[in-house]
C-alpha cells in the first residue's frame, strides 16, 4: 500500500508539473503566467498554514511572517552579492526555519486561541520591524534596487520562461515534501493529538515537541513562497508580512478546504480568481469579495474541496450499498428458486 500510495504520488507530481509548464504554452498569455506564480507563491504560503491548520488544529494569525521573512533574508542576501541563488534560498529557510523555532516555542504552548492571537503579536513586530528598520529593509518602499538573479548552473532566472519553470519545479518539489509530511506516522500523530491529546500523551507523545516540529516545517515551507515571490517581482515589501496576507491565506484554506491536501491552492485560485473579476466589475471589491466568500462558506459549510471529496465519497457509498442490496436480491431470488 505504501509503495502504491508514493507511485500515486510520484505520478500526481509529473501530471502537475506537466500542468503548470504546458498552460503558459497553450494558452500564450503573460497574465496566465504571472497568475501562476501568484498562486504558486501564495499556495505555498496556504498550504504551510495548513500543515498547522488540517494537522495540528492549529490556527495561526502571523502565519505570513515567515513568508516576509523568506523574501527580505532571500533578497538581502542576494543584494549583498556573496551568494548564489541556490545557496542563497538554502540559508533563507535555513534561517526562517530558526526564526520559526524561536517563535514556536512559545507559541505551541499555548491554548487554540492564545496561540492565534500571539502568531499575530509577533507578526506584527516583525511587520514592525520591517518598517522601522530603514537602512535595511528600506521601510515602507520595500527593498530598493531589485533583487540580482546571477546565473546559475547553466539556468539564467533573468529569462521570465525559465524563471517561470523554476518556479513551478520548485513549487512541486514543496508539494511532494508536505505531501510526504501529510501522509506520514508525523502527520497521523498531528491528527492524533487535534482530535485527542488526552489520549495522544497516554501513549507518550510529547506534544509540546510534536507542535514545534510542524510549526518549524510549517515556517520553512512559507519562506519557499516568500522567496518564489520575491524573485518573481525582484523585490520585498512589507505587505508581505501585514495581517491581512495571513489572513488571505486562512481566506484560501476556507475556500478550499482543510482537510483536502490540495485544498488551500484549490482555494489559492478561487480567491485570486474572485479578486481580479470583483475588481473588473465593482469599485467596492473588498465589500463584494467577503459576502461572496461567506456565501461560500456558509452555504457549503466547508471548503470547496472537502464538499466535492465528501460528495464523491457519498456517491461511492451510495453505489457500493446498492450493489450490495442488488446481490442480496439475486441471493434471495436464487434460494426461492432451489426451493421446493
Amino acid at each position: 500500500m505504501m509503495k502504491q500510495g508514493i507511485r500515486r504520488d510520484v505520478i500526481v507530481a509529473f501530471v502537475l508539473l506537466g500542468v503548470f509548464i504546458g498552460l503558459p504554452f497553450v494558452f500564450n498569455k503573460p497574465a496566465l503566467r504571472d497568475f501562476l506564480v501568484y498562486v504558486m507563491a501564495y499556495g505555498l504560503l496556504a498550504m504551510s498554514l495548513n500543515l498547522l491548520v488540517g494537522l495540528a488544529g492549529l490556527v495561526s494569525f502571523g502565519h505570513a511572517a515567515f513568508f516576509a521573512s523568506g523574501a527580505y533574508i532571500f533578497g538581502l542576501l542576494m543584494q549583498s552579492g556573496q551568494f548564489s541563488i541556490p545557496l542563497a534560498m538554502l540559508a533563507t529557510v535555513l534561517g526562517t526555519a530558526l526564526l520559526s523555532l524561536v517563535i514556536g516555542a512559545i507559541c505551541v504552548r499555548l491554548k487554540e486561541l492564545y496561540f492565534s492571537f500571539i502568531t499575530l503579536a509577533f507578526q506584527m513586530f516583525i511587520h514592525s520591524v520591517i518598517l522601522t528598520w530603514v537602512s535595511l529593509t528600506g521601510g515602507d518602499q520595500g527593498l530598493r534596487g531589485g533583487i540580482p538573479r546571477p546565473a546559475f548552473w547553466g539556468i539564467d532566472l533573468k529569462d521570465s520562461t525559465t524563471l517561470y519553470l523554476f518556479c513551478v519545479v520548485m513549487f512541486i518539489v514543496c508539494i511532494a515534501v508536505m505531501r510526504q509530511i501529510w501522509q506520514s506516522p508525523f502527520g497521523y500523530t498531528l491528527r492524533l493529538i487535534r482530535d485527542n491529546p488526552n489520549r495522544a500523551v497516554f501513549l507518550g507523545v510529547d506534544i509540546v515537541r510534536v507542535k514545534l516540529g510542524i510549526f518549524v516545517l510549517a515556517g520553512a515551507v512559507a519562506s519557499m513562497g516568500g522567496i518564489l515571490l520575491a524573485l518573481f517581482v525582484s523585490g520585498a515589501y512589507p505587505d508581505f508580512g501585514f495581517w491581512t496576507t495571513s489572513g488571505e491565506a486562512i481566506f484560501m484554506i476556507m475556500l478550499g478546504g482543510s482537510q483536502l491536501f490540495f485544498g488551500p491552492v484549490i482555494g489559492a485560485v478561487l480567491l485570486r480568481l474572485l479578486e481580479h473579476f470583483v475588481t473588473i466589475h465593482t469599485t467596492h471589491s473588498g465589500l463584494v469579495l467577503g459576502i461572496v466568500i461567506l456565501v461560500i462558506v456558509l452555504g457549503l459549510r466547508k471548503g470547496v474541496g472537502d464538499y466535492v471529496m465528501d460528495w464523491l465519497q457519498c456517491r461511492r457509498d451510495d453505489k457500493r450499498e446498492s450493489s450490495v442490496r442488488a446481490d442480496i436480491a439475486r441471493t434471495e431470488e436464487v434460494i426461492e428458486r432451489k426451493a421446493p
